[in-house]
This record gives C-alpha cells, sequence and structure tokens, in this order.
C-alpha cells in the first residue's frame, strides 16, 4: 500500500470514528464527572510538540484520558523555497484516532475550517490553504492528491465544535466576537453542523473565528452552556498562555513555549487551581 493509500484510508477510518464518537451530542462532546481531558492550544504542525503530548498523555496505559486537538494544520513559512508539510501532523493525529478512539477527539478551528471552505487566509504573504495543497502533493504525491484533499476535507467536516466536562468548564477553538452577543445563538453547539453554520457568517463560523471577548458575552454564554469557565486557542500566546476577565483561558501548544492543559473532570476549579495545571511542552521528556 503507498503512503497516498495508507493517508486516504485512515482518513476515512477517523472520519467514521468522528461521527460515532459516544461522547458526542450533536456537535457538542460532554464529558463527564470523571477522568481527565488534556485541552491542547493551536498545534500549526508542530509535531515536537505534538509528539512531546503523545509521550505525556500515554493513553494506552490511561483509559479514563482524553485529548482535545484542533488547528493542527498551516504552518508557519521557515525558509524561501519552504513548503508546508503540516499534512503530517493532521495524519498523525488521524492516526491517534484510529488507535485509540474513545480518547482522541477534535474540536473545529478556523484554519481547518477554512482549509474546508477554500477561505483565503493570508501568513506572511502566503495563501496558507494553496500552501497547505501543495504540501499535500509534496508529501503524497501527485497521483492521488485529489482523492487525499477530498478525504482530508471530508475528515474536518466531522470535527465537533465544542466539548463541555460535568465540572463546568468550555472547551473551543475561539468563542464568538463579543460584537456578535445578540447574534450569536449558543444553541448552535447542540445540533450537528449544516453547511449553512460552516459558511462565511454562520454560526460556526462565527464561534472559530472571534477574537474580542467581554465579561458580558462570557457571562451569557456561560449561562447558556452551564459553565464557568472556557479554555480556548486561536489567539497567539507567544509565552504559551494567557487570561482574560478572570474565566478565559487562551493556550497555544505551537511554539517553544507552547503549553497544554490537562482537567480533572471530577475536581472544582477556581481561574487560579485552574491555571497551575498548565504543563510546557518543553518540560515533557
Amino acid at each position: 500500500m503507498s503512503l497516498a493509500d495508507s493517508a486516504i484510508e485512515t482518513l476515512q477510518q477517523a472520519t467514521e470514528l468522528n461521527y460515532e464518537d459516544p461522547l458526542r451530542d450533536g456537535s457538542l462532546l460532554r464529558f463527564a464527572n470523571y477522568g481527565q481531558v488534556v485541552m491542547t492550544g493551536d498545534l500549526h504542525g508542530n509535531r515536537r510538540n505534538f509528539e512531546k503530548l503523545v509521550r505525556y498523555c500515554r493513553l494506552e496505559s490511561t483509559p479514563v484520558r482524553h485529548v482535545l486537538l484542533h488547528e493542527m494544520i498551516h504552518s508557519d513559512p521557515q525558509t524561501v523555497d519552504w513548503v508546508d508539510r503540516s499534512v503530517e501532523l493532521l495524519l498523525d493525529a488521524a492516526q491517534w484516532k484510529v488507535f485509540l478512539p474513545e480518547q482522541v477527539h477534535f474540536l473545529q478551528s478556523n484554519h481547518e475550517l477554512a482549509q474546508l471552505q477554500k477561505h483565503e487566509i493570508t501568513k506572511a504573504g502566503r495563501l496558507v490553504t494553496e500552501e497547505f495543497e501543495r504540501g499535500v502533493a509534496e508529501v503524497l504525491g501527485d497521483k492521488r492528491v485529489d482523492e487525499a484533499l477530498e478525504a482530508i476535507n471530508a475528515f474536518i467536516a466531522s470535527f465537533p465544535v465544542a466539548a463541555r466536562s460535568d465540572n463546568g468548564i468550555f472547551y473551543a477553538h475561539s468563542l464568538p466576537d463579543s460584537y456578535q452577543l445578540d447574534r450569536f445563538d449558543p444553541n448552535c453547539v447542540f445540533a450537528p453542523p449544516d453547511r449553512l453554520d460552516l459558511s462565511e457568517g454562520g454560526m460556526i463560523y462565527q464561534l472559530v473565528w472571534g477574537r474580542r471577548h467581554t465579561p458580558e458575552l462570557l457571562e451569557k454564554l456561560g449561562e447558556a452552556w452551564d459553565v464557568r469557565l472556557f479554555i480556548i486557542g486561536h489567539q497567539p500566546q507567544e509565552m504559551g498562555y494567557s487570561v482574560q476577565h478572570d474565566r478565559l483561558v487562551i493556550l497555544a501548544t505551537d511554539n517553544p513555549h507552547g503549553v497544554f492543559l490537562p482537567v480533572d473532570c471530577s475536581r472544582q476549579y477556581d481561574l487560579e487551581s485552574l491555571i497551575q495545571r498548565i504543563i510546557p511542552c518543553a518540560g515533557v521528556p
């Protein structure tokens, strides 16, 4: 079997497993009051930090631990002749899902959604969706690149939108902008997303692209989702994480100061105790 054949088969299997996830309720993953959820920030093709995450999680020997992955694709350019090979991390993640389907989970993100919708994003003067497709052709070869891209799109479309644990913590790639407070419907996470939700201006689009969050927004969403604290990514964090409004933690896992955050689902947290749980990737041997 060629590398392309294997990649397509893995993506197809992972796609089916995403839809069949027993924790899934519409577009929301619901974690009970036991076990642990390891939340990541954006990864953007950082395979080194991903490998550290895998070593830390030890999912094979820790069956009550879950991991949430998002924003895996679209690496930053490194050299003039650089090619975005972040599909390799996406395939690593899909393979992890196939090996451990009840413990590895995904959340929809703006970059994955942009790739699915062919929505142009420019980074460092490059169109990242085009660079990603060029990288897929380089990694998997030209012969089956169209089939590979189709399998990638189906995989992305299968991602849940958010997750919630019974101890009142909400996990998502981002949250809607504060100016959309009166237009955003929090109930969108309870139903499978349709094409309108995912398209520009749709509810899921608003959720994964938002950056400006206010106490009023967090209060409204907290009431709608019955949560006290939020953990997201999306916003670059040079030092790994930041905190907003005493209820929002923003993580990044894509740089040398990248971090992730294990949450014990049976424990009640305030913001300070939650922050104390943050683990730097650099600290994982």
